[in-house]
């Protein structure tokens, strides 16, 4: 907080909204019960009459994260969410019922680099406009889970007048969307251009409004509609046409936008008792928040969102990754969107391994990050 203040650019607000606005930096901030206290501030020289301003000491307690080492076994996972969170990558996990992917996802925001002030102020304000903002959750990412029932407007605003819906309320954080194919398809649309763009304008006939969405999505789903496609010890009883169905509520250019896709297999029980408790969110938000920055001193953003021209001046595989990458295209027939995507991951990667040049090391690990669901 600045220790001098010039009043000439100074706030008055009522004393319930001083709080969150003396969480700006800059603010000069100066509550008031009533106009009779304005008035007398602006009318008289005694110091005693005068509003006293207000500064607001952020909570020093740890964000309340889930923490990774509840996690037993699922290494692969663990690590493609790391890939994930030092990139900010999207990912659908997909994997029969009981692996994990709920439990994985709710302790991904654990990871995350720490909120910047900038990164902080948008999603208070968002937060804000539905009046759930507290400082006690000033720096900690929103981690939003809206169930599968929920109306586009609720996923992505809407009403009048209009109001942010899920996908805003996650500005800066993580939206976990569960049984994603149980989601309407005409919801799961609506998430196309805001994964693209970071915001979501809302137009009704009275107004318009623009809210931003920079949020990382984290899907899970079961691999078929009894859940134990591929499964080692159970049965899948569902017929080919039912799993082709199921899987294919979701739309191809929707799983196109998702970096990563991620197969999460059911542990064996003696394996998992046999497990020993896998590494802290904090060592492997370390690791992310050092990648973070060797991103932002690179270029100036996440590699997620990095341009097409800034693809081939950042993430361009030496000759043995980029003929991995050529063959994979064409065996796959990934589109140019799937192309630019794993060409991202791939780059993420190689910061993960303090490495200048993706190699063909790091761009077959990127490849395993976007393996299709598994059709019968």
């Amino acid at each position: 907080m600045t220790a001098n203040c010039d009043e000439r650019h100074a706030f008055i607000l009522p004393r319930g909204n001083a709080d969150e606005a003396a969480l700006v930096s800059e603010a000069c901030i100066f509550p008031a019960d009533s106009l009779l206290q304005v008035c007398a501030h602006f009318s008289s020289r005694q110091q005693e009459t005068r509003l006293v301003r207000h500064v607001e000491e952020p909570l020093r307690q740890p964000p309340p994260y889930r923490d990774f080492n509840d996690v037993k076994g699922q290494a692969q996972a663990k690590r493609a969410l790391e890939v994930a969170a030092a990139g900010s990558h999207s990912v659908l996990l997909v994997g029969p019922p009981g692996t994990g992917k709920s439990m994985l996802a709710a302790r991904f925001p654990g990871i995350l680099p720490p909120m910047s002030d900038r990164e902080a102020l948008e999603s208070a304000a968002v937060q804000s406009l539905t009046s759930g903002f507290s400082s006690a959750r000033w720096k900690v990412r929103p981690y939003r889970s809206p169930h599968h029932t929920a109306s586009g407007v609720a996923l992505v605003g809407g009403g009048s007048p209009p109001r942010p819906g899920e996908i805003s309320l996650a500005h800066r954080g993580v939206l976990f969307l569960d049984e994603l194919p149980e989601f309407d398809r005409r919801v799961l649309e609506a998430l196309r251009e805001p994964l693209e763009s970071g915001h979501i304008t809302i137009s009704r006939a009275a107004r318009q409004a623009d809210f931003p969405a920079r949020f990382q999505l984290i899907a899970a789903m079961n691999p078929c509609p009894c859940g134990y496609l591929g499964h080692t010890t159970k049965q899948c009883r569902c017929t080919p046409d039912n799993i082709l169905r199921y899987q294919n509520k979701i739309s191809g250019p929707l799983l196109d936008r998702i970096d990563m896709q991620i197969q999460v297999a059911a542990v064996p029980h003696d394996q998992l008792l046999r497990q020993a408790d896998g590494e802290s969110s904090a060592t492997i938000a370390a690791r992310v928040a050092q990648v973070h920055a060797v991103q932002l001193a690179r270029q100036g953003k996440e590699n997620n969102g990095l341009s097409t021209s800034e693809i081939d001046l950042y993430c361009k595989p030496d000759g043995a990754g980029e003929k991995l990458l050529s063959g994979a295209m064409a065996h796959l027939h990934w589109s140019a969107r799937a192309y630019h995507r794993v060409l991202k991951v791939a780059r993420t990667i190689a910061d993960l391994a303090a490495a200048d040049t993706i190699s063909a090391v790091h761009v077959a690990e990127a490849i395993q990050y976007r393996r299709a669901l598994q059709n019968p």
